[in-house]
């Protein structure tokens, strides 16, 4: 291999990061799964918190603090 066809780490790492550069800018600009607000204001502003939910048991139960 010649010193003129050897690519070295610096332009490897150079090119790498320009292609995922542009990878990530096209994939920016091309259409997706884009959804319109289905919610509306009083929907988004309602409480979602249940105290009485199952998880937020388990949770409360697992991180309870050791009688002393």
């Amino acid at each position: 291999m010649s010193n003129s066809e050897h690519v070295g780490r610096r332009a490897f790492l150079r090119t790498l990061a320009a292609g995922a550069t542009s990878t990530a800018a096209a994939r920016a600009l091309l259409p997706g799964d884009a959804r319109a607000d289905t919610e509306t204001n009083d929907e988004k502003r309602k409480p979602r918190y249940k105290a009485d939910s199952a998880h937020i048991q388990a949770y409360y139960r697992v991180n309870r603090y050791p009688s002393k």
